[in-house]
């Protein structure tokens, strides 16, 4: 297996903090190496099985985004994977988690059910307290967290009752979004959450980027509202991926075709560094469906 030295450039890894005072918060996320990653079925409008793939290339661009959150000082953990379930690469659906507790996932689609078990056992056996799902949901692919709100999505994977259920599950706000374009089928694919819950001295700085047509009109009315200084991406950005992102506040891993996107993250502070998934992208997921983000009570916002 290929462990090719592609960790970021030593500017990116330096980049800690921001002359306009953004700060790099340590994260810890759980991964799954793509050793059994095919396309075989269609279950989004990326998915096309008569197209070929290339499990070995996809091992080695996911080995470039591990490497990445290596040397920019992150923690990563990993679930083993599984032979039949070529999309357990995409661990943000696997669950949600804040404050150790696990709200597992229960996929919509036959094809991905199975991962949901497995996915609660990881969390079990790796000491958090796991919440077993009445309601249909896929996890951080519908679930983000915005400081301490959680904003959820709906329309072509998760459903309402979840909101409902997450909402019981940790105490929080939640705030529903509908998404109308069946590209960006999940939540994750439309917003990237750039900043943490708090910056310096407490105040509070969390913000988002968004693709504004993926939602309804009252989506977007809410966002605008919520979020008046989140960056609106550009369909084109939106269209290779380009929010399915992962930020520590100040670095953020985005597609390297979302060029529109990294001059917006320049001229805001952020420090983009690019990585390239275009074979996982054949599967529909993208950097952050790549990563779940793991929480503990302990854990830095």
């Amino acid at each position: 297996m290929s462990t090719q030295n592609t960790a970021p450039t030593v500017e990116a890894t330096a980049a800690t903090a921001s002359p306009t005072g953004r700060i790099a918060q340590h994260r810890r996320y759980l991964m799954c190496r793509p050793e059994f990653f095919t396309v075989s079925y269609t279950i989004n409008p990326w998915m096309e099985p008569a197209n070929p793939t290339d499990t070995a290339k996809a091992v080695r661009q996911w080995q470039a985004l591990y490497d990445a959150y290596l040397a920019l000082g992150h923690e990563v953990e990993l679930i083993d994977p599984i032979d039949g379930l070529p999309d357990m690469v995409y661990t943000a659906n696997g669950g949600f988690l804040i404050d150790g507790i696990a709200y597992g996932a229960k996929f919509r689609f036959d094809e991905r059910v199975p991962e949901g078990p497995a996915f609660m056992d990881w969390f079990r056996d790796n000491g958090y307290d796991v919440v077993v799902p009445r309601e249909v949901n896929e996890g951080e692919g519908d679930f983000l967290l915005v400081g301490d709100t959680i904003l959820a999505g709906t329309g072509f994977r998760s459903t309402g009752d979840s909101h409902r259920e997450v909402g019981e599950v940790f105490g929080r706000e939640v705030v529903s979004l509908n998404l109308v374009d069946p590209r960006f089928y999940h939540l994750d694919t439309a917003i990237a959450v750039l900043d943490p819950v708090e910056g310096p001295g407490g105040v509070e700085r969390a913000n988002i980027a968004y693709l504004e047509h993926a939602f309804d009109e009252r989506g977007q009315a809410i966002l605008a509202e919520r979020y008046p200084d989140a960056i609106r991406v550009s369909d084109d950005d939106g269209a290779v991926f380009g929010l399915n992102s992962a930020s520590d506040g100040y670095n953020v891993i985005i597609s390297p075709r979302a060029t529109g996107f990294e001059a917006q993250l320049r001229e805001r502070g952020y420090n983009p560094i690019k990585i390239d998934l275009s074979e996982l992208l054949l599967g529909g997921g993208g950097i952050k469906c790549c990563t779940l983000e793991l929480r503990r009570g302990t854990d830095a916002p």
